[in-house]
């Protein structure tokens, strides 16, 4: 009995530090998902097939979304566009904001921490990032398949239902006419034989 091997999650991670993407990729690959780097915000963007100045995938993104992305990892601190602001970018996207973002920083700072999860960041990384890391990466995947999932069947739910329901009309109107024409039948059959009753002389 052939058994389906199932496809390894892919994570985008965004660094711009050589050292550090080396790192990351390696903890990835170690804990088996797919990995592609960039060392920009801007990157990841082009790389999800949205500009850095839009909301909404460009037209010209076929190559890059032949592979979908299950996960964004990135660093917090990073010149030009930072982590955060690629967070942004990628919560005000309707077509992106349910893939799962984690930031990654050398700073503990509670108030940053604070601010990228109140963003919609699923997870916040303290540098170096380390092996047991990995671990809570699935978890994440796996919850925005579910969510997924479930907004696609409740779309298919709600055609069914708006498609059934534009059926009935004429179902009720055929039915409609059809007791008013007994109604009418009955009437005729109460009034004829008050007109035909014969007269006493």
């Amino acid at each position: 009995m052939a058994v389906a091997i199932e496809a390894p999650f892919h994570v985008l991670a965004v660094d711009d530090s050589l050292p550090d993407r080396k790192l990351i990729e390696r903890l990835l690959k170690t804990s088996s998902f797919q990995v592609t780097t960039v060392d920009s915000g801007s990157k990841a963007l082009e790389f999800l097939g949205l500009h850095d100045h839009e909301d909404s995938p460009i037209s010209t993104q076929s190559d890059q979304q032949e592979v979908a992305v299950n996960l964004i990892i990135t660093d917090y601190c990073m010149p030009g566009m930072t982590g955060y602001d690629l967070l942004k970018k990628i919560k005000e996207s309707s077509y992106l904001r349910d893939i799962p973002v984690v930031i990654m920083s050398s700073d503990n700072i509670p108030s940053r921490i604070n601010r990228c999860l109140e963003e919609g960041a699923d997870e916040f990384f303290l540098k170096p990032v380390r092996l047991s890391d990995m671990s809570k990466l699935k978890p994440h995947i796996l919850k925005s398949r579910c969510k997924e999932h479930y907004q696609q069947e409740q779309h298919l739910q709600s055609n069914s239902e708006s498609n059934n329901s534009s059926n009935p009309t004429s179902e009720n109107s055929s039915s409609s006419t059809s007791s008013n024409s007994h109604k009418r039948k009955a009437v005729d059959e109460e009034i004829l034989p008050h007109t035909i009753r014969p007269r006493h002389s």
